[in-house]
């Protein structure tokens, strides 16, 4: 199975940072209380900036810090849990906004792994070479749809957007494992003109046994023992989870990797802003392996194995 290439990445956050000291105005909690059950201290909401400019800060950024040419994009997806409009779609106006030519638009829903979808369909039009670069967006504006007095959501989620440029390679590892498990699909919802409800004790249970499940399936696919991977970029839930399917895959803190600290459980924005991250601070060489998991509202589940 042919590979892909990470060739660059992108980030953006909203301007208005929320503490966890607007919770403990709001419900008289303590800031120690919300950060040992979900390992955050802040998060970003958008106050004015809707789905679509969340998307392109996101662009602008992976563009402004590489010398790429974005004109040369043949596909671009954008994955999110919370599009605002029906047509035309966040992709094309992506496409519009940077003026690529010659270029094929998608927007999938796919609960919160929806970038592990994009992903894997990326690689397949990769590998038929139909297009020579893919432009992947996880993007979330999930405070317009948080119910602010519902604390399963309010202290968790947060806003933003990451983009990844991905082209073929060949010779090296890439392995998936993508499930979907809609008899489940009523414990994470956001239906029309509602807000995101979330059952957290279900969420958690499919979380840190379904998820390990998973991945131990992936790895053995592909006779990879855990301790081989460089570093897993997994959504970012919530820490207590991320800790449980650590212990249960066998790696260790430092391969797991969290930044959900500072920025909050953005959905399917997490992943790409995570990956972002680890690929500024030139954590990655080459041949590593790194292992992303997504898995959220569908129900939906993936992990995706990549040699860097």
């Amino acid at each position: 199975m042919n590979s892909i290439k990470i060739v660059a990445s992108g980030m953006y956050l909203p301007n208005k940072k929320i503490e966890n000291d607007y919770f403990n105005k709001k419900f008289n909690l303590d800031d120690e209380w919300i950060y040992q059950r979900t390992g955050i201290k802040e998060r970003y909401w958008s106050e004015k900036e809707n789905l679509t400019q969340i998307s392109i800060m996101s662009v602008r950024d992976l563009i402004q810090k590489n010398n790429v040419d974005i004109k040369k994009v043949g596909l671009i997806i954008v994955a999110s849990s919370n599009f605002e409009d029906g047509m035309p779609g966040v992709s094309f106006n992506i496409q519009k906004e940077f003026n690529i030519p010659n270029c094929i638009c998608m927007d999938i829903l796919a609960g919160c792994s929806g970038y592990i979808n994009g992903i894997d369909i990326a690689r397949k039009y990769l590998e038929t070479e139909e297009i020579e670069y893919a432009l992947i967006i996880g993007a979330e504006r999930t405070s317009k749809y948080i119910d602010k007095e519902d604390l399963n959501t309010a202290i968790l989620l947060g806003d933003g957007a990451g983009a990844t440029l991905l082209q073929k390679s060949n010779n090296k590892i890439y392995e998936k494992n993508i499930e979907s498990i809609g008899q489940q699909g009523d414990i994470l919802t956001s239906k029309e003109n509602c807000n995101i409800y979330m059952d957290g004790k279900k969420v958690y249970k499919f979380a840190t046994s379904r998820v390990a499940e998973n991945i131990n399936s992936l790895l053995k696919k592909q006779n990879i023992d855990i301790s081989k991977i460089k570093y897993i970029i997994p959504h970012q839930s919530n820490s207590r989870i991320l800790n449980s399917i650590a212990q249960k895959i066998g790696a260790t803190q430092e391969q797991m990797y969290n930044n959900i600290c500072k920025v909050g459980n953005t959905f399917n924005a997490s992943i790409p802003i995570a990956l972002n991250e680890i690929i500024e601070k030139k954590m990655l060489e080459n041949s590593d392996i790194i292992l992303l998991v997504g898995y959220g509202g569908g129900l939906n589940l993936g992990s995706i194995l990549i040699e860097i």
